[in-house]
């Protein structure tokens, strides 16, 4: 079904542009559309009735019917695409995604920004010099959907990571994120100690080695370590569960985000790494001398 819905898009989008597409294509087109969609409904719908006699709202049936036939990494590939399209629109209306009152937000974003927008121009190059070099219509409509789509999507990535930055809320607790495809929370009591600590994982966006440690990496760099008294649970971005203990991940500001985990025991330890402004912050004013007799 997630194959035949975009090729019908495809097609609507040919025809509203004015292209003229042979009967028996449009006819093939739409009993496939009509064939997948009735074969769905017949593997779909005894699993909906049995979790309605189970007692379940029909939302809830329905989306349980969902996730018995639909893959979890398929679900989250498309809850992610429909997210980045809404974190395009906050990002055009300069806002963020559900940051709490007193938390404080951290950017993580400055390493891919360049390449980002280096994919950007490409994609619009792509897009101008098909446009030129594609005589037929259909190819030619079907193809600038396709690219102009694509760039629409990059773009979407940029701004799903620009509208939902790491947050450290105001009980202490850390909010690590990746876009809308990667969601992990620390609350404070479990956070022993955090230091700048840069380094260059290999691997992907998410990396976990064998002995608990994460690697969130943007740019292929992390810049914070955060240790933790006990594991963590995540989804991994295509649906795997995993756990860590410790934690790593990129800020364009880490001074910051180590300051702003620093608790009054951890200050002792972790002041040589933090910018001097900050230290102060965090140390018990001096007394003021009484005045000579």
């Amino acid at each position: 079904m997630w194959a035949v819905l975009p090729g019908e898009v495809a097609l609507v989008v040919c025809l509203v542009a004015g292209v003229r597409i042979p009967g028996g294509v449009l006819l093939g087109a739409e009993a496939l559309v009509v064939g997948v969609l009735a074969l769905e409904a017949y593997v779909m719908w005894p699993l909906y009735a049995a979790r309605r006699r189970a007692g379940e709202t029909r939302r809830e049936a329905g989306l349980s019917a969902v996730r018995a036939v639909v893959p979890v990494a398929v679900r989250r590939l498309l809850v992610h695409e429909f997210r980045a399209l809404h974190s395009l629109g906050l990002w055009v209306l300069r806002r963020r995604h559900r940051i709490p009152e007193g938390a404080r937000p951290f950017a993580y974003t400055e390493p891919q920004t360049g390449i980002m927008w280096t994919f950007v121009f490409v994609s619009v190059v792509e897009t101008v010099v098909l446009a030129l070099v594609i005589p037929w219509p259909l190819v030619h409509a079907v193809l600038l959907v396709v690219d102009v789509y694509g760039t629409v999507i990059i773009l979407a990535l940029q701004a799903a990571c620009v509208t939902r930055p790491h947050l450290v809320e105001a009980d202490g607790s850390l909010r690590l994120r990746y876009g809308a495809l990667f969601d992990l929370r620390a609350p404070a009591s479990v956070i022993a100690s955090a230091r700048v600590d840069r380094r260059f994982p290999g691997g992907g966006l998410v990396r976990v080695d064998e002995g608990g440690t994460l690697d969130l990496a943007v740019g292929s760099q992390t810049t914070v370590t955060v240790e933790l008294t006990e594991p963590v649970e995540f989804v991994r971005p295509l649906g795997k569960r995993g756990s860590a203990r410790t934690l790593r991940f990129h800020a364009d500001d880490p001074r910051a985000v180590v300051a702003a985990l620093v608790t009054p025991s951890l200050a002792p330890q972790l002041a040589p790494q933090l910018a001097p402004p900050l230290t102060p912050e965090r140390t018990a004013p001096s007394s003021t001398p009484d005045p000579p007799a």
